[in-house]
């Protein structure tokens, strides 16, 4: 009997969710914080006592303040989510770009779900913080398995959330009783699992206060060479929510 009672109890003790590579995150933030010319990095605090690096860029006179999320494995100064922070601020939003859980280099995106009670935990973390700073117009701008973690922290519907840009989603996840206006933006050559659920996702807007999908010809997952038109489109959206 004891023996059973061990167990049950080390089976109740194990943690109901997987946390990040903290190590691997400190890495990335000593690499890129010295070289950030546009907007200030600041560390968000988790339940925890956890730091994680976000980077905010106030814009004197924005209504909106825009919470950035890259994709798997990398940071909140990644190559389009960079452009998005910058060029969104260029148009009128603050933005705060935060680090969400990453793994290992070598994990497969079917390991990350164990790590969404976290993201969602930083996502409500960097809301609070937006709040704080006195933005009562709170936007989601994510890519990627940062939409998928977004996805799980909008299926609460969280009532501070004005509207989600969700780029490149894949997986099997769906905009179904999502209450807040959603934009699904992906490119016309974009990932396999994200175009053959396109029609799926564009099912589950109908319904959705302003929700819509966009493609954007000619371009992959990352919309290379076609930043422009990616940021047009999330701005276009967010402008005609009358957010900016």
């Amino acid at each position: 009997m004891r023996a059973w009672l061990m167990s049950l109890l080390l089976i109740v003790s194990i943690p109901a969710f997987a946390v990040s590579d903290y190590a691997r995150e400190k890495k990335w933030a000593d690499e890129i914080t010295p070289g950030i010319v546009v907007g200030d990095p600041v560390y968000l605090e988790q339940a925890n006592g956890h730091k994680f690096l976000g980077i905010y860029t106030e814009v004197a006179g924005a209504k909106t303040g825009l919470i950035v999320v890259h994709g798997i494995g990398v940071h909140p100064e990644w190559g389009m989510i960079s452009t998005l922070r910058q060029q969104l601020a260029d148009h009128g939003y603050t933005t705060l770009s935060i680090q969400m859980p990453i793994l290992a280099v070598d994990a497969q995106p079917e390991a990350y779900p164990p790590t969404y009670p976290e993201a969602v935990e930083r996502l409500r973390i960097a809301t609070n913080h937006l709040k704080g700073k006195g933005y009562r117009n709170i936007a989601i701008v994510s890519h990627s398995m940062g939409s998928r973690m977004s996805h799980a922290f909008m299926a609460q519907n969280p009532g501070d959330i004005k509207a989600w840009a969700a780029l490149g989603l894949g997986g099997t996840e769906t905009y179904a009783g999502i209450k807040a206006p959603v934009l699904d933006l992906y490119g016309a050559h974009d990932l396999p699992v994200v175009l053959s659920t396109a029609k799926q996702r564009s099912a589950s807007l109908k319904g959705n206060v302003s929700g819509k999908q966009v493609v954007v010809p000619d371009t992959d997952h990352f919309f290379a060479g076609k930043e422009d038109a990616m940021v047009k489109a999330v701005t276009d959206f967010l402008d005609g929510l009358g957010l900016k």
